[in-house]
């Protein structure tokens, strides 16, 4: 695919416009690829990771920007390896000969075209396992509508519902009616979930919402949105891994994990709306060493 629209660069809904060949625009990535990891990822959800692992790649930079982001080390481009779109495609399928499940593609969207390039590159040459395309679902149609015949998995975030939660987190006042817009359209591009003989998702969605400190209603918003739009025909993964991994002055409310009381309540709301395709977490997760190192393993 070409790559003229780095030129102004319009992929995600901040639509900054960058020249990504000379500067960096909202999500601190320039034109070429760059990542901080490559590996078998054994934490998301178990018709991804399975037993043998998903084959991640987590890449620099993010047009989102979240505060509380816990990929905070890579999210703003300052680390992470160049690499051209044929090296991609070789992580591709040293992933898979690794033993992959599939390949994991987390925070993409200002890569696009890349993976695009690189994916049909790598299928060319014996790429057999699903694509994943994991985000934070701040997505523009547009952008997702490119990625038909090279997703087959969408590992989307669905982070608020609110748009003034949406402001104090995010600077993105625009998530909620933009994230239910791309919820839409990968719906519409991969449909209902399909699963292989040993229970690994093949195809579908799976949207995730991590629950923050003090926001279970929120949560609670989310989640009857979610089974009313959707039902059956996705899974809905309600996450309680926040770790606040620095000191908010200016966010109190951040300064700790989400309590036992918080996530049960949100877990038995979701029962009683009657969501049943649904992922859970245990209080293990929320910890710092669920966070990868990024290291340029695999890069």
């Amino acid at each position: 695919m070409n790559k003229k629209i780095l030129t102004e660069c319009t992929l995600c809904p901040r639509e900054c416009g960058a020249d990504r060949y000379k500067s960096t625009g909202y999500c601190g990535a320039p034109a070429e690829v760059t990542a901080g990891r490559a590996s078998l990822h054994m934490w998301e959800e178990p018709c991804i990771s399975g037993e043998s692992g998903s084959g991640t790649v987590f890449f620099s930079g993010c047009p989102l920007k979240c505060v509380y982001c816990q990929n905070y080390a890579i999210s703003d481009c300052s680390s992470g390896k160049k690499i051209s779109d044929e090296r991609l495609a070789e992580i591709f399928l040293e992933l898979q000969d690794s033993g992959a499940n599939n390949i994991n593609l987390v925070t993409p969207t200002h890569y696009t075209i890349s993976i695009i390039n690189a994916v049909r590159y790598a299928r060319e040459n014996g790429l057999k396992i699903p694509v994943v395309y994991n985000c934070s679902g701040y997505e523009k149609t547009e952008t997702i509508e490119m990625l038909k015949d090279t997703v087959d998995i969408y590992l989307v975030d669905f982070k608020y519902i609110r748009k003034e939660t949406a402001q104090r987190y995010s600077s993105a006042p625009d998530y909620p009616e933009t994230a239910e817009k791309a919820l839409e359209c990968m719906f519409r591009q991969v449909g209902k979930p399909v699963f292989d003989e040993n229970d690994m998702m093949k195809k579908g969605i799976i949207a995730r919402h991590l629950i923050l400190p003090e926001h279970a209603d929120e949560s609670k918003e989310i989640i009857k949105y979610l089974y009313d739009t959707y039902g059956s025909d996705i899974f809905i993964s309600i996450m309680n891994q926040y770790t606040p991994v620095r000191y908010f002055d200016d966010y109190p409310e951040l300064n700790r994990r989400v309590s036992g009381e918080e996530y049960d309540s949100v877990i038995d709301f979701a029962v009683d709306t009657g969501v049943e395709n649904a992922f859970v977490q245990d209080g293990e997760a929320a910890s710092e060493s669920f966070i990868p190192c990024f290291d340029g393993r695999g890069i």
